[in-house]
């Protein structure tokens, strides 16, 4: 089972948002999530809220969007009277789980739907989160149709033996065809990837990356895999069936993908993530990319985003909230008109200081210090190698690659929050 919602304050049965707190003034962009919690398997190393059947009305494939719809209505009023309403969404993305478990048809409505009710811009990036397995070339054609304009892989590696170690069920040789379906329905093509499978060698994660790049994507993200507790993985580990993942191995890794990627055309934006450099687009560091994954950036760049679903988080202004975990609650409380957050946050300004660092440092853009910032842990790491000395003369810090290795370390620093001080 996936770990438990955090801790909150108690929120508004009404979803009410304070006008004050959802800081108008500011006009920030608005993005839209929708989790679909729907899974054929779960597997070993996930700890996300997924769930493996359907829960009834509302809670199930074939009835879900009337939930999702049911909480668009509630985020359109909420939105509006909190006087942050009437902006159309700039990015929406469909994540899970597995939302390729509804049909096109469905995925369609829920687009749709989100149209008619909040708004979406006409040139927004609308993805949606696939499965090899579960798309084909009609299903791709008509999610093009719907409005999608990317579709995001999980692809995780091209080596049979560690994709049966992660528990996925697709195979290798899928991923050309799908990429095949995908382009020619006009869709934007990225890949996952995860490095750091027990018993993936630097052959193995070298071979993926070859393949992932040989698809010619537009966008590749490469996480560390990270094992969660309560996770099947995690007792694997626990009863010495697997061995933990090796920090210098995935450290190794994480460098052989920015020379591989960056070789092959990609840049690094987020620390995880790669996007593809069109002819005529700079490659220095910093600058926007067309391919660039504009929801991620969303969160990087601390716009608002409204997320639907079982165990959805939201954030409008210094507000922040989660849904009730579970797909049946989530349903009954939208069936019953109440809002289905759990619980929530009102964020202070040291929160939001903190943030503002950890979020903007991890970005190719860097954190713009201001006039008032600390700067006297600067020298030390334009002097240990993680920041780029140029950009820190000018007051913004852009993370070398050996700083994208110890980014934590390097926030710490900026918040002087290190040990022992």
């Amino acid at each position: 089972m996936s770990p438990s919602l955090p801790d909150g304050v108690a929120w508004p049965r009404d979803g009410h948002l304070d006008p004050e707190l959802s800081e108008s003034i500011a006009h920030r962009p608005l993005s839209l999530y929708i989790h679909v919690p729907f899974c054929r398997v779960r597997c070993g190393y996930c700890d996300f809220n997924t769930y493996t059947t359907g829960f009834g009305e509302g809670a199930e494939p074939g009835s879900y969007a009337r939930s999702v719809l049911g909480e668009a209505d509630l985020a359109t009023r909420t939105l509006a009277d909190a006087g942050v309403g009437g902006r159309p969404a700039s990015t929406v993305f469909v994540g899970g789980g597995t939302p390729t478990m509804l049909d096109a048809a469905e995925l369609g409505e829920i687009l749709a739907g989100l149209r008619g009710r909040i708004g979406i811009a006409e040139d927004a990036e609308v993805t949606t989160e696939a499965n090899p397995e579960t798309v084909t070339a009609g299903s791709l054609s008509e999610l093009a149709e719907a409005g999608f304009t990317r579709v995001s892989f999980g692809m995780q590696s091209a080596v049979p033996r560690v994709l049966a170690t992660l528990d996925r069920l697709h195979r290798p040789e899928r991923m050309p065809k799908v990429v095949a379906w995908a382009r020619e329905a006009g869709l934007d093509v990225s890949v996952d990837l995860i490095y750091g499978t027990p018993g993936e060698s630097l052959d193995d994660w070298h071979h993926s990356l070859d393949e992932a790049v040989a698809l010619a994507p537009d966008h590749i993200s490469a996480y560390a895999l990270v094992i969660e507790e309560g996770t099947k993985m995690a007792m694997q580990v626990r009863h010495g069936q697997l061995p933990l993942p090796d920090l210098d191995d995935e450290a190794a890794k994480y460098e052989l993908a920015d020379t591989i990627l960056g070789g092959a055309g990609f840049r690094w934006y987020e620390i995880s993530n790669f996007a593809r450099v069109e002819a005529g687009e700079t490659r220095r560091v910093g600058t926007e990319l067309r391919h660039a994954s504009r929801h991620n950036l969303a969160y990087w760049r601390d716009w608002d985003w409204w997320g639907f679903g079982p165990g959805a988080h939201s954030h409008v202004g210094r507000q922040r909230w989660w849904n009730v975990k579970h797909p049946r609650a989530y349903a009954g409380r939208i069936h019953a008109g109440d809002s289905p957050a759990a619980s929530g946050e009102i964020l202070d300004e040291d929160t939001r200081e903190l943030e503002r660092v950890l979020l903007a440092v991890r970005t190719a853009e860097g954190l713009v210090l201001g006039p008032l910032d600390d700067r006297s842990g600067i020298a030390g790491l334009i002097a240990d190698g993680l920041v780029e000395p140029g950009p820190a003369l000018r007051g913004r810090i852009v993370l070398t690659l050996r700083g994208r290795l110890l980014a934590d370390h390097v926030t710490r620093t900026l918040t002087r929050d290190t040990p022992g001080e």
